[in-house]
């Protein structure tokens, strides 16, 4: 099972989280709310730092695919995490802009209408995430709420997409088997089910694998 464990913001949580066995980590720059947003200069050495095949995700809440793809060249991570909705014309042209470079485009699950939504953007992108943000608020949410969305609808998206979902959205130890069991992701994205007094906890790390396996 892929797995990405997000929020990270030291180069210390990105041994960590890669020693217990994280398929990729996820560095949050600069976002309009929501925890662990660290400066690009940090982004930049933790993720030169992570061994391969460890992936690096750069969430960036960033719409348009020049200033996506120039934030993407000071970070230099191997992915780029797409938290607000991208138009198609920006995504076709940040693909030209950032070659090799999986894009993945979140989608905040509110309704039935989010289905529709992520097959629209899976024929632009290279992987989908499924989270519980609300864009449509006047103080965007973006990810990292620690919520639970509608699991039926993450089902629906992950039976119909043509690429793989990952799953976020309040997982933690004790709900990510039923999670896996009920939505059926390709990975899971963790981030607040980690973390103790805003550190990622070791043991609730460990615990969460655990469940996994």
């Amino acid at each position: 099972m892929f797995v990405k464990v997000c929020c990270i913001a030291s180069i210390d949580e990105a041994r960590l989280a890669v020693s217990a066995g994280a398929s990729a980590i996820g560095l949050v720059s600069a976002m309009p709310s929501g925890p662990g947003p660290i400066a690009e200069e940090l982004i930049a050495e933790i993720a030169a730092r992570v061994p391969a095949p460890t992936e690096t995700f750069l969430l960036t809440s960033l719409r348009d695919a020049e200033a996506i793809a120039e934030q993407h060249r000071r970070c230099g991570t191997t992915a780029l995490q797409l938290v607000d909705h991208v138009p198609e014309p920006e995504l076709k042209r940040l693909r030209r802009l950032a070659p090799g470079v999986r894009l993945v485009q979140v989608i905040h699950v509110v309704g039935p209408e989010s289905v529709d939504e992520a097959g629209a953007a899976a024929a632009l992108v290279d992987t989908l995430l499924l989270d519980s943000g609300n864009p449509r608020l006047a103080v965007k949410e973006l990810g990292g709420t620690g919520r639970v969305h509608d699991w039926t609808h993450s089902r629906r998206i992950c039976e119909t997409a043509d690429v793989p979902v990952l799953l976020a959205g309040g997982l933690n130890a004790g709900n990510v088997r039923a999670a896996m069991e009920r939505v059926r992701p390709a990975g899971l994205d963790v981030c607040s089910g980690l973390r103790s007094d805003g550190r990622l906890d070791a043991g609730k790390l460990r615990d969460f694998f655990r469940a996994i396996y």
